[in-house]
């Protein structure tokens, strides 16, 4: 699930897009507080970002600007100004797409869908790609990624990551994640799971995730 950021002061717009984009099974992040929006990227990692151009504070233009700094992420603007100065602005400033309101939700999902294929190679989300809670395991490279940061995994830690996406919610038991990664556990220190775990954790937070995989004592390990 895509994790789509919206930057947009009018409320009840803000609100139709984020249940419109759950409808297509988004994540959407709406946000409210407009001296923080920088802050809230950095927190958020989205995929992509919905952006206006009047806004409080500083406008859009500011905002996109603030994000090129730091990130390459798919931007779009949603606004009433809809010369060609604002278009080109727009573009001139980072933007990858521009969409007048009022607008198709249609023609925006269409847009986004777009965008997030060119920007993280995406044809298929549901074949080549397991997501959960904004990590991103892709199936045909053995990558996974987390916002645009990549992590490079060994075999078994991608036979970890993928076992416990595919039962997120779910506690794994180490006998389990023991015999799908070994065949027979019998003949592999158990210490090698752990090993292999903490491996994993660890590139998994220093991408931007904290916690994604925890231990439930005498039990097994959940991705919750």
């Amino acid at each position: 699930m895509f994790k789509i950021m919206i930057v947009e002061d009018d409320q009840t717009i803000s609100g139709l897009i984020a249940d419109n984009l759950k409808k297509w099974q988004f994540d959407p992040v709406v946000v409210t507080d407009f001296n923080a929006v920088f802050d809230d990227f950095l927190q958020e990692k989205p995929h992509l970002v919905l952006l206006d151009i009047n806004l409080p504070v500083f406008d859009g233009y500011y905002w996109v600007q603030k994000i090129r700094e730091v990130s390459k992420v798919p931007v779009i603007f949603i606004s009433s100004r809809n010369t060609n100065m604002d278009m080109v602005m727009a573009m001139n400033m980072g933007a990858d797409d521009f969409l007048n309101k009022p607008f198709a939700m249609e023609v925006l999902i269409a847009k986004i869908n777009a965008l997030l294929r060119r920007a993280y190679n995406y044809a298929d989300q549901g074949t080549d790609v397991l997501e959960h809670n904004g990590l991103m395991l892709n199936l045909k490279n053995g990558m996974a990624q987390i916002g645009e940061n990549e992590i490079n995994l060994s075999k078994n830690e991608y036979k970890l990551l993928q076992i416990l996406i595919r039962q997120h919610g779910q506690i794994v038991s180490r006998s389990r994640l023991l015999k799908d990664l070994w065949q027979d556990e019998r003949f592999v220190d158990d210490n090698t799971l752990t090993v292999n775990i903490n491996r994993l954790r660890k590139k998994i937070e220093e991408a931007g995730l904290k916690d994604y995989i925890q231990t439930k004592v005498g039990q097994g390990y959940i991705v919750p």
